[in-house]
């Protein structure tokens, strides 16, 4: 199976993100991921989905997705032609024994401390699927108490495909 990146330019208007979603589930297509936020226009938000399947349900959902009314653009977002990031908060359980190993885990991959209590530290990391899922792996070793990430965004690479309104 592959994976997809579906990068869209949609009205922003109540409802769009319903109604994309209900696009996906009513062909029983799962999303992977899903981020949306406002763009420098306020009239428009920029939605990130990510999805998988063989290659004629990928094409089948990029199709269906750009007759929706509200979609404005859409692009597949290559690997080698885009940057995409994810940003992760991971909140682990730390006491004086292993603060510092849990420390040093982080400043290896130049993540953030963004949180600190008695009994637990919040450490935030930016960056590809794989090295957040490399970051998690080293913490495995100490208790994680919770997990949020915000999924996939991402835009492509230079200005020419930029879609100006």
């Amino acid at each position: 199976m592959k994976k997809r990146i579906l990068s869209m330019l949609v009205d922003n208007t109540s409802g769009v993100l319903s109604r994309v979603a209900g696009l996906f589930s009513r062909r029983g297509y799962n999303i992977d991921s899903l981020t949306v936020g406002v763009t420098a226009d306020p009239r428009y938000s920029r939605m990130t989905v990510v999805v998988c399947g063989d290659e004629l349900i990928l094409d089948q959902i990029t199709k269906q997705v750009a007759k929706l009314v509200d979609v404005v653009d859409i692009k597949s977002l290559c690997p080698e032609e885009s940057v995409s990031r994810e940003l992760i908060l991971v909140k682990v359980r730390a006491d004086a024994g292993n603060r510092q190993a849990i420390i040093a885990v982080a400043d290896i991959f130049r993540a953030k401390i963004v949180d600190v209590a008695v009994d637990s530290l919040i450490i935030e990391l930016t960056g590809n699927q794989s090295k957040l899922d490399a970051f998690i792996n080293l913490l495995e070793g100490y208790e994680i108490l919770e997990l949020a990430r915000t999924g996939i965004t991402g835009l492509s690479r230079g200005a020419e495909d930029v879609r100006y309104l």
